[in-house]
């Protein structure tokens, strides 16, 4: 296959090259923006920023490997060649969709406002089964993490799944754009980036514009459970999965074994499959559902679907759970909308300890934040949450919704200091304790002195 070069490279951005003349057709793997994770014969993206800029890192880039740099300026004694556009990010988005373009291999693209990053674990460990997958690593699926997934594909690769994340109308045609995926799996259609989509019918309709970059003969998988998904025409053949029967892919048997697994079996047209999970939460069947659509897709058996889904492994943050020898702790806390935030309570619910939520701000919920907080008070209560602790300005509602809910005991402060000390004072030796909110509030600070009680 062609590979990319600095002469590529200033071809697709119409940018400048600046160096040797030998050095225009060196060949260039793979592409990073943090020097410290440079390997030989990487791209160096110098990515402007408030507090750092990347041009400041180009010649230890060059030292680490690097066989060019992207840059919108001129770097002072360069050590190596590099390619001055006027956009770095808008430029790797054009180097990652004309990259992408080299593939005939099939892509995932996976968005939606709750699971994306579990979905995307699930099925890049169905599709492992059988082929060699790229995988959006963590959850780098903003413009910027998209470009370099794409861009970390070779000639080995016989598969990618790609997550892809929004927070506004005209997003995800860029993403699309580049990632051209023959499946897309949308997760939900729920409460998220409210304060610029507006309802969930712009979710829809922002989520939605992907159909328009996908080849005719793609698939769209679509959560049926979700009234707006399930009554959707993507233009294309598709798949539905959820927990009720109407659909093609549907889960029956679950039985929550511990925190440590969840059993179920999965109904399609292609038979059942009898599935485990080494992992917690009622979220995992959803993501199974969505996975195993995309296997059978691609002609992976009942049985290297199973295999699949049997060797999942959750990532920090997304419903992680650890036995500390004093509590059982749930790791929930790397984001949360009003959607994942139900989801990580209703797996709480069931479990044989004292149920404890540690629940922060979900951001960017716009008009509608106080009310959709309320509520999810109120469902903690309902879910038997035996002792609520909350922090910031907007958790406020959820400790009046608990208790309005008649929860049983809660504690409301509004510094997360004040917090800190709290949870000494009252987690006690047996617990459950689930800790969620939205990224911004920072509640990873926490998982520190859980862990050590």
């Amino acid at each position: 296959m062609e590979l990319l070069t600095p002469q590529i490279i200033s071809e697709v951005t119409g940018g400048k090259y600046v160096g040797d003349e030998a050095d225009r057709e060196r060949i260039i793997r793979g592409a990073v923006r943090d020097d410290r994770e440079v390997a030989p014969g990487n791209l160096f993206v110098c990515i402007p920023g408030a507090r750092v800029d990347g041009h400041s890192f180009a010649n230890r880039a060059f030292e680490s490997g690097a066989a060019c740099c992207l840059a919108q300026q001129e770097i002072p004694d360069a050590k190596g060649p590099y390619v001055i556009v006027e956009s770095t990010l808008e430029s790797i988005q054009a180097i990652g969709r004309y990259y992408r373009s080299l593939f005939s291999i099939p892509i995932i693209g996976i968005s939606g406002s709750v699971g994306k990053t579990t979905t995307k674990e699930m099925t890049a460990a169905v599709l492992e089964s059988k082929y060699n997958v790229l995988k959006t690593p963590e959850n780098l699926n903003n413009e910027l993490g998209v470009s370099l997934t794409l861009l970390s594909l070779d000639e080995t690769h016989d598969a990618a799944v790609v997550e892809m994340g929004i927070s506004d109308f005209g997003e995800m045609s860029r993403l699309a754009d580049m990632v051209k995926p023959d499946i897309c799996i949308l997760t939900k259609i729920g409460y998220s980036h409210l304060e610029t989509l507006g309802d969930l019918k712009g979710v829809l309709k922002a989520k939605s514009e992907v159909f328009s970059y996908m080849r005719p003969g793609s698939t769209a998988i679509l959560n049926g459970d979700d009234d707006l998904l399930n009554g959707y025409d993507p233009g294309m053949r598709k798949i539905t999965f959820g927990s009720e029967p109407h659909n093609d892919y549907c889960a029956k048997e679950i039985q929550t074994i511990s925190t440590n697994n969840v059993k179920f079996d999965i109904i399609s047209q292609s038979g059942r499959i009898e599935t485990t999970i080494s992992s917690y939460g009622s979220h995992l069947v959803m993501a199974a559902l969505a996975a195993a659509a995309a296997g059978h897709s691609l002609g992976l058996t009942n049985e290297e679907i199973a295999n699949g889904l049997s060797s999942y492994v959750p990532i920090d943050g997304r419903a992680k759970v650890t036995d500390t020898g004093h509590i059982v702790l749930i790791d929930d806390c790397y984001n949360a909308n009003p959607n994942s935030m139900m989801s990580a309570l209703t797996s709480l619910s069931p479990l044989p300890y004292r149920r404890v939520a540690i629940l922060g701000d979900m951001l960017d919920l716009g008009d509608l934040s106080e009310q959709l907080h309320h509520g999810i008070g109120v469902f903690a209560a309902e879910c038997g949450v035996d002792l609520l602790l909350c922090s910031g300005i907007k958790a406020a509602f959820i400790y009046e919704g608990y208790l309005s809910a008649g929860g049983s005991e809660a504690q409301y402060h509004p510094e997360k200091s004040d917090l800190i000390a709290a949870i000494s004072n009252t987690i006690e030796k047996g617990d459950a304790v689930l800790v969620k909110a939205s990224h911004g509030m920072n509640f990873d600070e926490l998982l520190p002195l859980l862990s050590g009680m």
